[in-house]
């Protein structure tokens, strides 16, 4: 016999009157036990006036917060405010002044058998889907709402002019007395998501996007989804985002080359990312980085379409507190910049090795050897040595003439002198093998 499973189960389930009924009870008691509460303070730091009664540093998080249907207006001030501590106290996502969040009622602290008033707050509700702030201040309240008449004297109403355009927009308070210092921008876009994303959004424009390839036919498209088969994954981190005089309620999405800092993660994607010490290749428009370098010239990191890591600011550092820097790769290593190159330890030594291959300075493919230093200089003396007596001999042969012998005595001594100079002539820093 068939059992019914999914959809058709739960309609099964809720076909009888008395269980609807007991179901629509539980949602209405579930409602009961969840208000929605507008911030009106939140404890951020030491300087915070919740601080204190807020349980010092185990209350960093907490809300003053207020029933978004009672009005707290200098007119109808019917309502105190309660407090609450975040639901999930190992995800930080306080939210801002005025905006709203979910209360849910829960045990309290003291005593957590028995259920209390309202404590615990969710995630602020995104009234205006934005991801840099979404405050609603009370409408009924008259503190962000002063006509702008009442800054007239009785001359000017007298005159005709009782009212006046208001020229400049109010700003309503975000940050109450929790020692913030948010300000609104008004210009961060949010990132556009395609099928299957999952994006996690600051509100400073600043993104984490775990998607993939996703080929879209929407107006605004990604960049990083010419190649590769779709759905093939893609982690994007994004801190800031480009100058851009377009409203900031649209939508964006990442660009490696002008996002202030980028950090990609890709399998088969194609970036198209401008390299600082990229040329470009005459008649193929083209950018061939490191060409000239090595003999198997890497391909090009805008066609590269495997599995790659990629770093992308004004200034990279890399930096160790205690132990070493390791860079290994299955092929070539390249160092290139526009500008100076330095290589120094302070301290240690600077190997460069090579046990099979050749060291090439000054260019790819160099064909003058260097000379072993400290073998040359021996041999070198010894030659000297052995000319110097020479010299001195035949200085003292008395069937030369007397000019002969004087030369002969100036260049003995000026072999000396060259073999004295001989160990000053190496280096003691640069050695080779």
């Amino acid at each position: 016999m068939p059992t019914k499973t999914g959809i058709a189960q739960l309609r099964e389930g809720i076909s009888n009157f008395a269980n609807f009924a007991n179901t629509a009870t539980a949602v209405a008691q579930l409602s009961n036990s969840i208000i929605i509460g507008r911030v009106r303070d939140v404890c951020l730091n030491t300087d915070s006036d919740m601080f204190e009664t807020s349980g010092e540093y185990f209350g960093i998080g907490s809300i003053k917060f207020q029933d978004i249907k009672v009005s707290v207006s200098n007119k109808t001030d019917k309502s105190t405010f309660s407090s609450a501590r975040p639901l999930l106290p190992y995800i930080k996502e306080y939210p801002l002044v005025n905006e709203y969040v979910l209360i849910f009622q829960g045990p309290a602290p003291e005593n957590p058998g028995i259920s209390s008033n309202p404590t615990y707050y969710y995630l602020n509700l995104k009234l205006w889907n934005d991801n840099e702030q979404n405050a609603y201040p009370d409408p009924l309240s008259v503190s962000n709402n002063i006509p702008v008449q009442s800054n007239k004297s009785y001359t000017e109403i007298e005159s005709g002019s009782p009212r006046e355009t208001q020229k400049t927009n109010t700003r309503i308070n975000l940050n109450g007395t929790s020692g913030g210092n948010f300000t609104e921008k008004g210009n961060i876009h949010p990132v556009l998501p395609f099928a299957g994303d999952r994006i996690l959004e600051g509100r400073f424009g600043n993104s984490i996007r775990l998607g993939s390839t996703a080929k879209s036919k929407g107006e605004i498209k990604n960049n990083w989804s010419v190649t590769g088969e779709e759905g093939s994954p893609i982690l994007i981190f994004k801190n800031g985002q480009p100058n851009s005089t377009t409203p900031g309620y649209l939508p964006i999405t990442e660009d490696i080359n002008n996002d202030p800092s980028s950090i990609y993660l890709t399998s088969t994607q194609k970036i198209p990312i401008k390299v600082a010490v990229a040329t470009q290749n005459e008649g193929e428009l083209a950018t061939i980085p490191f060409s000239g370098m090595i003999k198997q010239t890497p391909p090009s990191p805008p066609s590269y379409n495997k599995s790659q890591v990629i770093l992308n600011s004004n200034r990279l550092l890399f930096n160790t507190t205690s132990d070493s820097i390791l860079l290994s790769s299955q092929k070539s290593i390249i160092l290139d910049s526009n500008e100076d190159l330095g290589l120094r330890s302070k301290k240690g030594n600077l190997n460069i090795l090579t046990p099979e291959g050749n060291i090439s300075i000054g260019k790819k493919d160099a064909d003058e050897a260097v000379i072993l230093g400290t073998t040359f200089i021996a041999q070198m003396d010894s030659f000297l040595y052995n000319l110097d007596g020479l010299l001195q001999a035949l200085s003292k042969e008395a069937g030369l003439s007397i000019a002969a012998g004087f030369a002969y005595t100036m260049a003995s001594t000026s072999v000396q002198k060259f073999r004295d100079n001989l160990q000053n002539m190496l280096s003691q820093k640069v050695k080779v093998g």
